[in-house]
């Protein structure tokens, strides 16, 4: 791996020296919450529309990074004398200009991938295909970004034959930074569609633009199917010099011609590739992964790959999973699964997000050999002993031949086996209050160890995507001033998706406030160390005692309330507690009138028991257009009250009354915090597809018959066949959150992505679906709501709200976590 020194830094990145230390460094770091080697690595203070680098240079200092490169003008850096500064004009840009230094050193092929769709499959894929002959390493998970892609180079070493390296844009222009840090050698097209298509004129707009990245390069590969693609690759006077090779399931003239035949379990791809015939099989049906399996043979050719090497790999290609898993294990532990590939990387990715769970004070990690590395084993297994020396890691078990051989490289509390059956015998360890990340090679299996520890094997499972989350609250975040506020309800398990969890991915987001129903979930939260102000909606005056014992904030709604409170903190001797005031202004719930304006304001100013950290309201139709009207009266009057009361008491109080769908339809009227609640999860008032949905309900096809026409299906033979159908049981029921409302043909569920009605009455446990004309077998998934079936689209049939949907999904349904 490539060693910087400061000189190097300052003539890379044209950068100017503020103090200077003896440092050199090999990782990057962009985050102060994700410090692995802090003595080996250089922060990157990045600024952001919300967020600056700079505000937590102390914080990493203070996590032993002594390099930072910061912005001109930075004065602070005065107050570490025994640290490097290197002051540059874009902090950004010098990060993106020690990688494509790290480029310009590699030696190999590199091999840049960009598209709308299929992008990180294709790039796995030929990274399993290529990794059967060749030692290659690629971008971690979706590293793709203006950010995401210097971190992906800084990976660059020539022990590796070849770099496969992912590139996305989101806008025009930005695909002109990625070529020139990344410069390709062989460039792959995917797919192109509908993502991110708001910032460009066109579709033909946005593939003009992608194809930048494959300027000056030797050989491009993409489908010539689709002709927006193929026209704008073939006039692009920036591919002249190209050489083009493409596939095709139509066009003779392609230089792979397909003939694809699906079969029962798999697809049978008859090819020819240069005047040769040949066969490859692919394990797989749907057309999304066919068109990405021949993208790769494509590449793979192009790369010299003989046929009998691709048909190898491809015949045992693995689903990718792009992201990592979490899930509630036994001994109250939180699993983190990422069985499904290693490498060093995505261990670093990993171990940070492990870092991330609060909620236990253990962490445990569970690692195999990492296979075809390009690294020599003894300097492999030595900067993984180092990554984990540099965190708290309470326990650390290595599976594998290669990691047991080099034990005497790792301290602490280690135990290591030679297979994963020789750990899985010796009791599976037993573990409890940890979290524990398992990261593996497939051919270690550790989808066992899995099984073995999680808690729940129920496989109905409800499925929160939280990189879908942030991604939501970065599109509110969008709409909003830099200075305003943001408050998260998390109430009634987060709508359902679950308490820390979710807790845990807003705090690491720098959410300002959270807001929950009743005190004990905010102990809850507490007891999972989320540390953000936690404002609680209804305080019980019998929980008094918890709510100020874990710092709780409560709601003030009346008169009452606020003399009992008053009193009870009078009789503990605390002082200046802070609590946030409800205004009605006509939503008629809960909250203090304007008659009552003069009696609150008397009873705050009498003493310093309370201080009003912030004063609210709540709007009763912010997503319906006929009442904006009343909505605007609504404002006007929180507006004019909150202004007497903020002068009155003579403090500064923060002002809110936007909820997510005020946020998107009344921007002018943030004042000084809003709140985020059914929104974070996909509900737009205003344009559903700018959000991403974050919950997935999902079951399988348990058993499937055959009926005739005239069979019932069902209790009290509700379900009358009026033709010879094909049933399936699915194991979800209304003791599932399977609203009964939706039996009988009133709702459908998705199999391979096609409706099937529900055929009868719901039961407590199951369902059944007609499935006829659909091809399904047993163990199929089936969806109840996700993205290709919305949560409003189910809220729609049951006449009612999304909230109501997803809160009613039990705790005995499995909630699994995904991230990025």
């Amino acid at each position: 791996m490539t060693v910087f020194s400061l000189s190097d830094i300052v003539t890379i990145t044209h950068g100017k020296l503020l103090s200077d230390n003896a440092v050199f460094v090999k990782y990057p770091l962009t985050d102060s919450r994700r410090i692995s080697s802090p003595s080996d690595s250089v922060f990157f203070a990045l600024a952001g529309v919300r967020q600056d680098g700079h505000s937590y240079i102390n914080d990493v200092y203070q996590a032993g990074v002594r390099c930072f490169i910061v912005k001109k003008g930075f004065d602070e850096w005065l107050n570490y004398p025994d640290a490097a500064f290197v002051a540059v004009d874009d902090t950004l840009k010098a990060l993106q200009q020690l990688a494509a230094f790290k480029r310009s050193r590699f030696l190999s092929t590199v091999i840049g991938i960009t598209g709308s769709n299929g992008k990180t499959i294709v790039k796995e894929w030929l990274y399993q295909v290529l990794s059967l002959k060749r030692s290659v390493v690629r971008s971690p998970r979706s590293y793709n970004s203006q950010i995401g892609v210097p971190l992906s180079l800084w990976l660059l070493d020539n022990n590796y034959q070849a770099a496969i390296i992912e590139a996305g844009i989101s806008q025009p222009g930005e695909m002109t930074r990625l070529h020139d840090m990344i410069k390709p050698n062989l460039g792959i097209l995917t797919h192109i569609g509908p993502p991110h298509q708001e910032n460009f004129i066109s579709l033909e707009h946005k593939i003009s633009e992608k194809i930048k990245l494959f300027r000056n390069c030797r050989y491009l590969v993409y489908g010539m199917d689709d002709l927006r693609v193929h026209r704008a690759v073939s006039v692009s006077p920036l591919l002249t010099q190209t050489r083009l090779i493409t596939w095709s399931a139509k066009n003779k003239k392609a230089d792979l011609l397909v003939d694809i035949s699906r079969r029962e379990s798999e697809t049978v791809l008859d090819a020819v590739f240069d005047g040769k015939r040949f066969a490859v099989t692919v394990p797989f049906k749907d057309n999304a992964s066919v068109e990405n399996c021949i993208t790769v043979i494509c590449a793979a050719l192009a790369l010299g790959c003989t046929v009998e090497w691709i048909s190898a790999g491809i015949q045992h290609l693995t689903p990718v999973a792009m992201r990592l898993e979490m899930k509630k294990a036994r001994n109250n532990c939180t699993l983190i699964n990422d069985s499904y590939n290693n490498d060093i990387g995505s261990l670093s990715i990993a171990i940070d997000y492990l870092f991330q769970q609060n909620q236990h004070l253990g962490k445990v990690i569970i690692l195999s050999d990492v296979l075809q590395s390009g690294i020599p084993e003894k300097k492999l297994y030595g900067e993984i002993a180092a990554m984990l020396r540099s965190r708290p890691v309470s326990g650390f078990i290595g599976i594998g031949p290669q990691i047991s051989q080099y034990r005497s490289l790792f301290t602490g509390n280690c135990s290591f086996y030679r297979d994963t059956s020789d750990f899985i015998r010796s009791a599976g360890q037993r573990f409890s209050n940890s979290a524990i990340l398992i990261k593996g090679s497939r051919v270690f299996e550790f989808e066992r160890i899995v099984s073995l520890l999680e808690e729940k094997n129920h496989r109905t499972v409800l499925e929160i995507d939280l990189s879908s989350l942030v991604h939501n609250l970065n599109y509110f975040r969008g709409l909003l001033k830099p200075e305003t506020r943001v408050m998260v309800m998390v109430k009634a398990l987060s709508y359902g998706s679950g308490t820390h969890e979710i807790a845990g991915i807003l705090q690491f987001s720098h959410v300002d406030f959270l807001g929950v129903a009743f005190t004990d979930e905010g102990v809850t939260l507490r007891k999972a160390n989320i540390h953000l102000p936690v404002i609680v909606m209804n305080p019980d005056p019998a929980g008094f005692e918890l709510l100020t014992e874990y710092s709780l904030e409560p709601e003030i709604f009346d008169l009452t309330l606020l003399r009992e409170f008053i009193s009870f903190l009078r009789s503990r001797g605390i002082k200046n507690y802070p609590v946030h005031i409800k205004l009605d202004t006509g939503m008629h719930r809960l909250g203090f009138s304007e008659p009552e304006s003069g009696d609150l304001i008397q009873i705050l100013k009498a003493d310093n028991t309370v201080v009003v950290r912030s004063v609210f309201s709540h709007l009763a139709a912010s997503d319906d257009p006929a009442f904006d009207a009343f909505t605007r009266t609504q404002i006007a009057d929180f507006a004019n009250r909150t202004s007497n009361m903020i002068s009155a008491l003579g403090y500064p109080v923060l002002r809110h009354i936007l909820n997510s769908a005020g946020v998107e339809r009344f921007p002018d009227a943030q004042f000084d915090m809003v709140r985020l609640g059914i929104g974070l999860y996909g509900i737009s008032a205003v344009d559903p597809s700018r959000l991403q949905q974050v919950s997935t309900l999902k079951s399988y096809l348990s058993q499937i018959r055959y009926l005739a026409a005239g069979e019932t299906v069902g209790y009290g033979r509700r379900g009358l066949l009026t033709r010879d159908s094909v049933i399936a049981v699915v194991p979800i029921g209304y003791a599932d959150g399977l609203n009964r409302r939706l039996g009988n043909g009133n709702g459908c569920l998705l199999v391979n992505g096609m409706p099937a009605p529900i055929i009868g009455n719901v039961c407590m446990d199951m369902c059944m679906i007609d499935i006829t004309g659909i091809p399904a077998e047993t163990g199929d998934e089936v969806i109840v709501f996700g993205r290709r079936q919305p949560l409003s689209v189910v809220a729609g049939w049951l006449d009612t709200i999304p909230y109501e949907v997803l809160t009613s999904i039990p705790e005995r349904v499995k909630r699994v976590y995904y991230q990025e």
